[in-house]
């Protein structure tokens, strides 16, 4: 019999403020970018006139119910956060709370806004942001120490905000909020890979499987970080195919996306956390100002 696995003490830290202790509980980085997405999705989902009070309501209803699926992902992972450097400080393993009062908190915000969803915009916009809950927590979570396949199906409820912005604005999902749907998928193998390469020594001491840590060369993560977006350069184009961006967007686009590709080649040119950082830091920009470009430039519809 091998030798019992002991989690790893937390470092000492000050104490924190309990309020402080459950806005952490939401990732507040990620409840940005549900923000910025959904936002988005309902802009470019708008017929006529956007209504801006119904926008208001159906981007709080979608970071509710992200903030409490990422509480509630602090519940699942505590014991593999505590064997994490960058997340053994995390309220549940540091010990600051406890794991039912995280459970409790993330199921009151995924009800709450599940709830505010299905009232203010939509049943469907209420179901969608259920399932992006219920994929990310009962699919994509546990996977993640089975298999690097993982990420890839992370994808899918990582891509939900704008689909549920789109539906909320215009009552139903068509092609158009598909190729949204696909650029969101896209684009985070490229931000998530970096991530994954900066910290794989922490993943792999959690027992999580991320590319990176079957990968010791990366040249397999690296391809895909390439290959991704190397398809999400005709993949953003689309919406200038479907009618819904002007040319403006295109060639903004387009070379938005060969910048891109050009940050992606020069970090596997040399595959060390420092490149992989700035890549990282690349595609936090990239996404927004890709989305700005096509609200800018968004056609009447």
């Amino acid at each position: 019999m091998g030798a019992a696995r002991t989690i790893p003490a937390a470092p000492a830290s000050a104490r924190t403020s309990r309020a402080m202790l459950y806005l952490a509980l939401t990732k507040p980085d990620v409840s940005f970018l549900v923000v910025m997405t959904t936002l988005a999705g309902f802009y470019l989902g708008s017929r006529g006139t956007v209504d801006w009070l119904k926008m208001a309501q159906t981007v709080l209803g979608t970071t509710l119910v992200a903030a409490g699926t990422s509480a509630l992902n602090h519940y699942v992972e505590r014991v593999s956060d505590a064997f994490m450097r960058r997340t053994a400080t995390r309220p549940l393993p540091s010990g600051q709370l406890r794991p039912l009062e995280a459970a409790l908190f993330g199921a009151t915000l995924v009800v709450a806004g599940t709830a505010y969803l299905a009232f203010t915009a939509g049943v469907l916009a209420g179901l969608l942001g259920l399932f992006t809950c219920a994929t990310y927590l009962g699919i994509y979570t546990p996977l993640k120490k089975r298999t690097t396949l993982a990420t890839a199906i992370g994808a899918i409820p990582g891509a939900m905000p704008p689909l549920i912005g789109w539906v909320a604005a215009g009552g139903s999902l068509n092609g158009a909020a598909w190729i949204l749907f696909a650029i969101m998928c896209l684009w985070q193998f490229p931000h998530f890979f970096a991530i994954a390469w900066m910290y794989r020594e922490d993943y792999s001491r959690a027992g999580i499987k991320m590319l990176p840590t079957v990968d010791p060369t990366g040249r397999a993560t690296f391809r895909q970080i390439i290959g991704a977006a190397l398809i999400l350069l005709p993949v953003s184009a689309l919406p200038v195919f479907m009618g819904f961006a002007g040319v403006r967007y295109f060639f903004g686009a387009v070379v938005l996306n060969l910048l891109l590709i050009q940050l992606c080649l020069w970090a596997s040119a040399n595959r060390t956390n420092v490149r992989a950082k700035w890549l990282m830091h690349a595609t936090v920009l990239h996404l927004p100002i890709l989305l700005g470009l096509m609200m800018y430039d968004k056609l009447p519809r």
